[in-house]
């Protein structure tokens, strides 16, 4: 199983950016489905979730401006990022729950003020 994400890349402050997370290889059944970040010096820690029947969840700091999403039939997973802020700026990964948890590698979105 792998998962390939892209989307990342640099915008301005108040800008948006849209991720996209696609698991591919032997799978029988996608279950929870999430991003996650890492910025420099700190650990990593949950952006948003989304189970198989569509149930989200979201850090704090990124209510009401971040959108995650999935297509079952694809096995992939967005984030729609919006109104974003300097302290946005990270290593998005991406996680799936499937026989176990697998994370992609990651992709940099930087935001400047």
């Amino acid at each position: 199983v792998q998962l390939q994400a892209s989307g990342g890349g640099l915008v301005q402050a108040g800008g948006s950016l849209r991720l996209s997370c696609a698991a591919s290889g032997s799978i029988f059944r996608v279950n929870t489905m999430g991003w996650y970040r890492q910025a420099p010096g700190k650990q990593r820690e949950l952006v948003a979730t989304i189970t198989i029947d569509g149930s989200t969840n979201y850090a704090d700091s990124v209510k009401g401006r971040f959108t995650i999403s999935r297509e079952n039939a694809k096995n992939t997973v967005y984030l729609q990022m919006n109104s974003l802020k300097p302290e946005d700026t990270a290593v998005y990964y991406c996680n799936a729950q499937i026989y176990r948890d697998y994370w992609g590698k990651g992709t940099q979105v930087t935001v400047s003020s």
